[in-house]
Formats: C-alpha cells, sequence, structure tokens
C-alpha cells in the first residue's frame, strides 16, 4: 500500500483525499477503514486506466488482497463475529464475475477487483455484497445503455467504474 501512496500522481490526491473523507464520514474508525483508504487510494487510477485501456492493472488490484483481508478479519475480532461471512460474500462476488467472464462478458480485472469489493461491502455493512453486485450490475447497465446509443453495436465498455462507484454507493448507505 506504501508504494501505490509514493506513486501518486498529484492529480488523484484530491480525489483520493476525498474518498477517504467519504469514508472515514460513512463508518468511522472501524477497522475495515483499513481496507477503503487501500480503496481510494486506488480508485482513481483504476477508473482512469479502465477507462482509457480497457483493463484494471494487477500492479494496483492484487496488493488489496492481503489489506482487504486484514480489514476484515480485524473488523470481524473488534465486532466478535465470523469474518466468513464477508469473506464468503467477497469469494461469492468473484466466482459470478469468473461465470461471466468464462462465457465473454467480462475482463479478467473485473473477476479480481470483484472479491475485494464485495468483502469490503460485506464487511462495512451486513449482507452488502449482494447489494454491492446489484448496484455494480444496474449502474454498468445503464452505462452500456448510454455507449450503444454513443457507439452502437458492438462497442465496448469498461466494467471497473461501475465496479468501484457501486462500492462507494454501498458505503454511503451504511
Amino acid at each position: 500500500m506504501l508504494a501505490v501512496v509514493r506513486r501518486l500522481p498529484r492529480e488523484e490526491l484530491l480525489p483520493v483525499a476525498g474518498l477517504i473523507v467519504v469514508a472515514v464520514a460513512a463508518i468511522g474508525a472501524r477497522p475495515v477503514l483499513l481496507g477503503f483508504v487501500w480503496l481510494a487510494l486506488v480508485t482513481p487510477r483504476l477508473v482512469a486506466v479502465d477507462l482509457a485501456e480497457h483493463r484494471l492493472p494487477d500492479r494496483f488490484v492484487l496488493p488489496g488482497y492481503p489489506v482487504v483481508l486484514a480489514a476484515v478479519l480485524l473488523q470481524a475480532w473488534s465486532d466478535g463475529t465470523a469474518a466468513a461471512g464477508p469473506v464468503l460474500a467477497g469469494l461469492a462476488c468473484g466466482l459470478v464475475l469468473l461465470l461471466l467472464h468464462l462465457t465473454g462478458g467480462l475482463g479478467l480485472g473485473d473477476v479480481k477487483l470483484a472479491p475485494l469489493l464485495g468483502a469490503l461491502a460485506g464487511a462495512a455493512v451486513p449482507g452488502a455484497a449482494v447489494l454491492w453486485l446489484v448496484l455494480a450490475f444496474l449502474v454498468g447497465g445503464i452505462a452500456a445503455v448510454v455507449v450503444l446509443v454513443r457507439r452502437g453495436p458492438g462497442a465496448r465498455m469498461p466494467f471497473g467504474p461501475p465496479m468501484l462507484l457501486a462500492a462507494w454507493t454501498v458505503l454511503l448507505l451504511a
């Protein structure tokens, strides 16, 4: 996570700070905040790269796995609950997107990001992983209609930004 902070471009400082403020305001000083700080650090870059190149680079997504897992485990320990709920919810979200990837509907970067967002949503608000997944597809569907109208059939659309927007929306609903 420190490598991401050291390489944070100047133009991303304000969006990252804003997202961190949103996370702190929504969930306070809870252990799951650690995962949302990581998410705040990578959200602007993931959106920019996915919009420009239709990919979610591993160098930004994969470091989130130990951070999010630690945040989820610490949150469960802090609440005195089992961590299995958010962890399994994240895995289930990843499995849903993996099945869509295998049928040719989504990129592998989306599949790698899904367990992180699902687990964070589930750790912030019990049961919110399902809400996150529904919102991601709702936002993605609306964006797809706009892309189809503007560019016509066969146009491609990145799914990372709708996934990230849905994750931040779920947090605001916490």
